[in-house]
């Protein structure tokens, strides 16, 4: 997957509570075979209220998702994330995201923000003074965001989560990591446990 380095983009403000996966990408758009991904995202939404912010001329190249409490809740649907990523959104930020959905935006390689409420009251009014004509700086090393008027706003992150984004791994890429560690193991066994071996010969 891409690795997660720093982001500068407009941040597109849908201040909402509770907003779903399937609000979010539709299911009966999102699935099949050619859907298009990059129409999926708030397809819904967007037909039916002109005034949609995802509608708006100043949010037509969005990178930055602001949301409030529960979001992405509901299905475990990976293509909330594809909608999202095939539209040019790489990091989300609210004030809490439902873990599926987190996992999901982690092996796409999108960076997850959760922010205490007073931060994020702060970070949401930046947001909407900035209007999508000025952007705002997410930066993974130093944990982050610089707003319009340079004050900046850290966040956290797992370990884990940070090496992960940084150097583009999934799962199997982690894993392959400690390929070396897993190749002496299996060697050793094979040595130690042989009979291991022969049971894995007759399956």
């Amino acid at each position: 997957m891409e690795p997660f380095i720093s982001l500068t983009g407009s941040a597109v403000p849908l201040l909402l509570d509770d907003v779903n996966t399937d609000q979010i990408a539709p299911a009966d758009r999102s699935h099949g075979h050619g859907a298009d991904m990059k129409a999926t995202l708030f397809s819904r939404w967007k037909a039916g209220d002109p005034n949609f912010v995802f509608n708006r001329p100043q949010f037509q190249e969005p990178r930055i998702l602001v949301s409030r409490d529960n979001f992405a809740c509901g299905s475990s649907r990976e293509s909330a994330v594809w909608a999202m990523t095939a539209n040019g959104i790489r990091c989300i930020v609210a004030r809490t995201i439902a873990d599926i959905f987190k996992e999901n935006c982690l092996r796409n390689g999108m960076l997850t923000i959760e922010l205490p409420a007073d931060t994020a009251k702060d970070f949401e009014d930046k947001v909407i003074k900035a209007d999508g004509a000025k952007h705002f700086t997410v930066d993974l090393p130093s944990q982050t965001i610089t707003c319009p008027d340079g004050s900046k706003i850290a966040f956290d992150v797992t370990p884990a989560e940070k090496t992960a984004l940084l150097e583009g791994l999934d799962d199997i890429g982690q894993t392959l990591k400690h390929k070396a560690d897993i190749q002496a193991f299996e060697a050793r066994i094979k040595q130690e446990k042989p009979w291991l071996q022969e049971a894995v010969a007759r399956q």
